[in-house]
This record gives C-alpha cells, sequence and structure tokens, in this order.
C-alpha cells in the first residue's frame, strides 16, 4: 500500500464465509496431516530465507518465528505501511529498488520503524494517522511493548491501546476526531484489521513471535507519540 497524503474513512473492510458443519466429525487422514506439516515447513524455510533483517531467536520457538517472517513479509507486506523511511525508495535501500528495475534490497535500518503519514481521518481537527513502530521495545515486546493478549485483541477487534486519535469532546477539543464523523476515536483507523482478524491464534502467534524477534528501531519523535519506542 502506498501512502496517501489524505485518507478519509475508516479503513478497509474484508468479507468472510463461515461454514458450519453439523452432525458429524470430521478426521483429517494421515496423508493430509501430512501435507500440512510439510506445507507449513516449507512457509518455514521461505520465511527464514526472506527475512530482510537479523533474527533474535533465543527463547523463541524457532518455527513460528520463521512462520511469522512468511506471513508478515512474504503473504502480506507490512512494512510497506510501516517503514520508517522516505522518498524515493521509501524501505527499500539505494540501487535496490524493485520499481527502478532493480533486484530488491531492503533497508533494514527503516524496517517496520513506523513514520509513514496517511493524513487525517476526518475533517479538522482529526490528528493525522501516522503508521506505528512495530519493532520490539526494552521490554523485548512487539508493536510498543504490547503483550500477545493486548496484541490479539489488537488485531481481533482494532483496539487502539495508545489512544493517539480519541474523539472530541467538552474537554478535548484538538487533536481529535469529531463525533459527528461517526468515527470511534478508541477503534485503530487505517489499520486494516477487520481483514485480519479472522487468522487462527497460531498464525497471529507467529506473527507475534517475528515481530519479538526482529531488531528494535530507537525513535523518539517529538509530537509523534506512535514512534517512541526505547530499545534500552
Amino acid at each position: 500500500m502506498t501512502p496517501k497524503p489524505f485518507v478519509k474513512g475508516v479503513g478497509a473492510v474484508a468479507a468472510f464465509a463461515a461454514i458450519v458443519l453439523t452432525g458429524m466429525s470430521i478426521r483429517s487422514s494421515p496423508v493430509q496431516a501430512d501435507d500440512e506439516v510439510n506445507n507449513d515447513e516449507s512457509k518455514i524455510q521461505i520465511g527464514f530465507a526472506i527475512a530482510p533483517v537479523p533474527l533474535n531467536l533465543t527463547g523463541k520457538d524457532r518455527r513460528l518465528v520463521g512462520l511469522g517472517s512468511y506471513i508478515v513479509n512474504g503473504a502480506n507486506d507490512c512494512n510497506a505501511c510501516h517503514h520508517s523511511g522516505t522518498p524515493p525508495n521509501f524501505e527499500y535501500l539505494p540501487g535496490g529498488n524493485p520499481y527502478f528495475n532493480q533486484r530488491k534490497v531492503v533497508n533494514p535500518a527503516t524496517y517496520l520503524g513506523g513514520g509513514q503519514n496517511f493524513g487525517p481521518v476526518g475533517p479538522p481537527p482529526s490528528p493525522d494517522i501516522i503508521t506505528r513502530n512495530l519493532t520490539p521495545d526494552k521490554t523485548g515486546h512487539p508493536e510498543g511493548g504490547h503483550t500477545f493478549a493486548e496484541f490479539l485483541q489488537i488485531i481481533r477487534n482494532g483496539k487502539d491501546f495508545d489512544h493517539l486519535h480519541p474523539n472530541c469532546s467538552a474537554t478535548r477539543t484538538t487533536n481529535c476526531i469529531p463525533a459527528f464523523t461517526g468515527v470511534d476515536g478508541d477503534l485503530l483507523q487505517i489499520m486494516p484489521w477487520p481483514y485480519y482478524q479472522s487468522m487462527t491464534d497460531h498464525d497471529l502467534l507467529a506473527i507475534y513471535t517475528y515481530l519479538s524477534a526482529i531488531p528494535c528501531i530507537d525513535t523518539i519523535v517529538a509530537g509523534q507519540p506512535q514512534l517512541r519506542n526505547i530499545c534500552h
């Protein structure tokens, strides 16, 4: 996704179909189980091959880290919105921008460091929506030190634990979202959590574990608390 100078709305919504099986017991055959394991293993190997930064595997489930890398870097492009790079190469190193017919090389110094400005979510005095730093902080937890339980709430329900774009009120009249817009300031905006919310707990744990294994990007930016991340 390419950042836009002004984005208005509440983000992307995905439709999911539910298949309800009743009155029968479903059992996977050994062949099916083996295929699932082999498929998962291939994703893990690809995940390690495409990880653009060195990974800290100490105390972590290696399989989860590899699978998480596959989901973050292969099945999705989280870095496209959450990198901290600038034009013209954005998330790529100079000379490694595939959009310039160059061999892709992700810039590790800006990887998932956040800071892309999507503009205000509504009319003034709405604040700009700026992507978060997803790297682990000094606690070792990613995305600003959130626990896995909190991460599940973020992805499943769009909960904004940082309260960075609250609704306006009698006591809050600046940097807030006007109530008449219908936008809930307690929910993450722009972030397509409705698309990701139906992922399995296992896959979300893999993403979380991978994000805890990448290098921390230490940032303290005045006026941008979503980027505050202290490594030590």
